[in-house]
Parts: structure tokens; sequence; C-alpha cells
């Protein structure tokens, strides 16, 4: 039996790195095929810094504010993330909308968590549109990003039904869980060549059953 090849990743985050965390501790457990070659944060003070350093990972700060157009700061990551052989890159909270200056160097190899079953309630603060606008049904999606947001194919979803006492944040603490578990075992997928893609269709995954 060959040894599983671990294949070089990126995390970009903006904020506290709770999904990065579950990554992290997805690989460190054997459940993720992922060499975690860095965290980049776009803010000096995202708690996930120190997170991913506890793990001892590199991480990196890279601001927007330093640069006088999104391209230039999209080239700016895409080199950092080149220049340690990252191959694939996991957005954990990542605040900005990604340029075809950086997605061009990964093509179809950039991934999302969202907290909302796409298309709907794209976007910042999705819990709460899906409590403004009525929803059932929420939860969230793991996609490929391109140049739109939140539009890339979709590649997992997992539904959490909205309860009448709901909050923003009950609601979002609900579907949080969920994207800690789904993140994992959807990017080992991908990692692994499980998947194929056409247009928007992606096929080989599923999660049905699992939940």
């Amino acid at each position: 039996m060959g040894v599983k090849r671990l294949v070089p990743l990126g995390i970009l985050i903006s904020g506290r790195g709770s999904n990065m965390e579950a990554l992290i501790i997805a690989q460190r457990e054997g459940r993720l095929s992922a060499d975690i070659r860095v965290v980049i944060s776009n803010k000096a003070d995202a708690k996930g810094l120190e997170k991913a350093s506890s793990y001892g990972i590199e991480t990196l700060v890279i601001s927007h504010k330093d640069y006088e157009t999104r391209e230039d700061f999209d080239l700016a990551l895409a080199d950092a993330l080149e220049t340690r052989g990252v191959e694939y890159v996991a957005l954990a909270g990542f605040m900005r909308v990604l340029t075809k200056v950086f997605l061009s160097r990964f093509p179809m190899r950039v991934l999302n968590i969202h907290p909302a079953l796409l298309p709907s309630f794209k976007g910042v603060h999705a819990q709460r549109q899906a409590l403004e606008y009525g929803a059932k049904v929420t939860g969230c999606t793991v996609h490929f990003v391109d140049e739109g947001v939140d539009s890339g194919p979709i590649i997992a979803q997992v539904p959490v039904f909205v309860r009448d006492d709901d909050t923003e944040e009950t609601l979002s603490a609900r579907i949080l869980e969920y994207e800690h578990r789904i993140y994992p075992i959807t990017l080992e997928a991908v990692l692994t060549g499980k998947i194929r893609v056409e247009g928007r269709r992606v096929f080989g995954f599923s999660l049905e059953g699992l939940f």
C-alpha cells in the first residue's frame, strides 16, 4: 500500500478561523489529505492567526489596505501561496471577493464554505437574510470559487431547519456545527480526485446518508 500524498494547501481567513481550525484538526487526525503550508489573513487582528500558530503552522498578514487595487492585492496573495508550493486554497471566513488575477493561478482549486443553501442568501449576513426572508430551511454550502459572490459550482450542501425561536446567533451556531463537519469531508473528496465538474454540475461525491 502506497503512502498517501498530502496536497499542499493554503488557508485564507479574515476572522476567528473556526472553519480553519476544523480543517487543521481533520488533517491532524488523518481525515484530510493536506499539507497545510500557510494561513494568510488580510487582517492583522484576525484571531485565527494565533490559533494557526498554536498548531505550528506558518501565518502571514497581507493587508488589502496596502494595495491600490484588488488585482494588486490578489497578485501578492497568489505569489505568497505559490512561493510556498500551495496547490489548493481553502477560504475560511475570508471576507474578500477574489479576482481573475488570483483565480487564474489556481483554476478550480479554490474552495469556500458559505452559511446558506446557495444560490439563496449570498454574501454577508446570510443567516440574517434567511430569517428576514422567512425561510424555513437554510444550511451550508461548499463550492468552488469563481469571480462572482458565492456563485461558483456547488460541491456539497447540508440543510438546517429554521426554528420559530431562532435568532441570528442561534441559527448561526447551529449552521456552524455542520460547516465544521462538511468542509473537511468535502475538501478531502476534492483533494483525492473523487469529483468531476461538468459546467456547473459537480459529480462523484455526495453527503447523502452522512447527516
